[in-house]
């Protein structure tokens, strides 16, 4: 089963992508680094470091992010429409 990813974007630009997103869904909720943290378990540094790009989210954490935020994973991840 195919995720429909853009082969076009590079690896980097998803990751900055879904920070873009991240940020941008948190701020809707109107969340807090620190409600956020308390939400996902992580740190706020590391939600820092997540929305300015300069660390990449492993696969769990995109996942506990999307939780937290309660939103589908697509709403964060750059896919195909």
């Amino acid at each position: 089963m195919s995720i429909g990813y853009n082969t076009n974007m590079s690896f980097d630009k998803y990751f900055k992508e879904f920070a873009s997103n991240m940020k941008a869904e948190r701020a809707r909720k109107g969340l807090t680094h620190v409600q956020l943290s308390l939400k996902t378990g992580l740190s706020t540094d590391t939600l820092s470091r997540i929305e300015r790009g300069v660390t990449n989210p492993t696969l769990d954490t995109i996942i506990s992010i999307a939780l937290a935020l309660d939103v589908d994973l697509n709403t964060l991840l750059p896919l195909k429409k």
